[in-house]
């Protein structure tokens, strides 16, 4: 009998399918709802820094002209956003059984310690941190930006006792390291990667606006080849794939690369919760047809580490292959 069982960050799911914080966690009936649908965990959606202090601003714009007022209206705004999401921890642990992990959404390492502390006492199982931050300042030294993610992991694993994820982006000159600093630094584990607000340009009305929305399966073999690295030269770390996990073969590809999980968001939206029973009974067929009886016998068997010619993940020249078309 095949168990779909895996260990993520110190957690046991009853499966590797974890919803990403997203608009889809964001209240009681939608996530009671993913987790009849089969998932294995949830990741709440998280509570963004900057729109804590962007509705304290239009509160101010709005009622009042008294510059004194911003720190009692800034501390008000914030007060009642984390009690909203507080109250949606407490009740997604009284009506579920799966993991609720928070999710913290920021860009600074200012003011989540306390809010880390009171996310744990509402009862979540782990916090993800995903900094929302590109370096985008002239003169900013190198290395600020991979410091900014050590510090303010440091600051929330020395306030609370749950587990603490890293939810990363791709802006790194090299990924493997900054992985490594944030294992040094006790993160419980990783995710490879989160997903940036993409802009465009309308070229009629000369103004910019919001680009794709959804990933596609086309993204899934740049984290396929990350999680492959990663776990291949930095062992006992669990791992997530994010980003372009749209089809069920997707998810196994994962687990052998060395993933512990995969989190779902863009294929949930466009296919609904009924893709999430599909993946799991493709991915239980597939163990059977290969004789696994654990998600553990075979994840990571074909990473960087275990793959015959490390090449295939290394290689970024391909022109080679289309030398001899026209």
């Amino acid at each position: 009998m095949e168990t779909l069982q895996t260990a993520y960050a110190g957690l046991t799911l009853r499966n590797p399918l974890i919803v990403a914080s997203s608009g889809l966690t964001n209240n009681i009936d939608k996530i009671k709802d993913l987790e009849k649908a089969g998932a294995g965990a949830v990741v709440l959606k998280s509570l963004f820094e900057e729109q804590i202090l962007d509705q304290a601003d239009h509160v101010l714009y709005h009622s009042a002209d008294y510059p004194e007022a911003y720190d009692y209206v800034q501390n008000y705004v914030r007060s009642h956003r984390i009690e909203e999401y507080l109250t949606l921890i407490r009740e997604a642990k009284a009506s579920c059984s799966i993991p609720i992990i928070a999710s913290i959404n920021c860009y600074d390492n200012g003011s989540w310690v306390s809010f880390a502390r009171d996310m744990e006492a509402a009862g979540a199982d782990a916090i993800e941190i995903n900094i929302l931050k590109i370096a985008t300042v002239l003169d900013e030294k190198p290395g600020e930006y991979e410091k900014l993610h050590t510090d303010i992991l440091k600051a929330i694993k020395n306030a609370v006792k749950i587990p603490v994820t890293v939810k990363m982006g791709q802006r790194f000159s090299n990924i493997v390291a900054v992985v490594n600093q944030l294992k040094a630094n006790n993160a419980d584990g990783v995710v490879l990667f989160n997903r940036f607000y993409q802009p465009d340009i309308d070229i009629h009305k000369m103004q910019f606006t919001s680009g794709t929305v959804f990933s596609s399966s086309s993204d899934f073999s740049n984290t396929m080849r990350w999680i492959g690295i990663v776990s291949g030269q930095i062992p006992n770390l669990s791992l997530a794939a994010s980003t372009g996990v749209h089809e069920p073969e997707a998810v196994i590809k994962a687990l052998l690369a060395g993933a512990s999980a995969v989190e779902l968001c863009s294929v949930l939206y466009q296919h609904g919760n009924g893709i999430i029973m599909q993946m799991l009974t493709i991915l239980e067929e597939w163990m059977q047809s290969q004789g696994f009886k654990t998600i553990g016998e075979f994840k990571g068997l074909l990473n960087f580490k275990n793959v015959p010619d490390q090449s295939y993940y290394e290689r970024v020249q391909f022109m080679k292959y289309f030398s001899n078309r026209d």
